[in-house]
């Protein structure tokens, strides 16, 4: 009996280093902390379509959402307060939809009265450069388009440790 607990635990340990390990394999093409993204075409939702490189020049914070996510919802607000407090003038934010239909990520948008550029990624390149196994997620990067930081799960972007650690930007 002992030596079948035994086996079991050893196959679970596997197991469980097995799903650690996919777990931080990142999604196929993704960027890492501390290497320059990739130029990238984006269409847009609520503004015209652009290309990544087109905010090069300031720091950028880019946030990765659907309307589906919960969490994104929830943190959405501080979004567009962190946006209208630095008004694109010290940093820019933007946001990336995972929507399969842009209609569904036109009325997030409408619906959290988003002022800040969206854009929609129906083919998964930006989620899969970006690391977006997991929503939401929010990006760092300078100004010359280095990854400093990819932050999941919901966050108050606009308080005082979160406008602390943006300023290191």
């Amino acid at each position: 009996m002992l030596l079948h607990l035994q086996k079991a635990l050893a196959v679970l340990g596997l197991l469980l280093a097995a799903s650690c390990q996919l777990a931080q394999a990142g999604t196929p093409g993704e960027v890492a902390v501390g290497s320059v993204l990739r130029e990238a075409s984006m269409q847009g939702i609520s503004t015209p379509s652009r290309r990544l490189s087109d905010f090069r020049g300031k720091p950028l914070v880019i946030n990765v959402w659907a309307s589906w996510c919960g969490p994104c919802r929830q943190e959405m607000g501080s979004l567009e307060r962190l946006s209208r407090r630095f008004g694109g003038k010290q940093l820019n934010v933007i946001g990336i939809s995972t929507d399969d239909y842009r209609d569904r990520a036109q009325a997030f948008v409408k619906q959290f009265n988003i002022t800040f550029s969206n854009f929609i990624d129906h083919e998964l390149f930006l989620e899969n450069m970006l690391g977006a196994d997991h929503l939401p997620l929010t990006l760092l990067v300078d100004a010359q388009g280095k990854v400093l930081g990819k932050y999941y799960g919901a966050q108050e972007w606009d308080s005082p440790q979160s406008l602390a650690m943006i300023s290191k930007t």
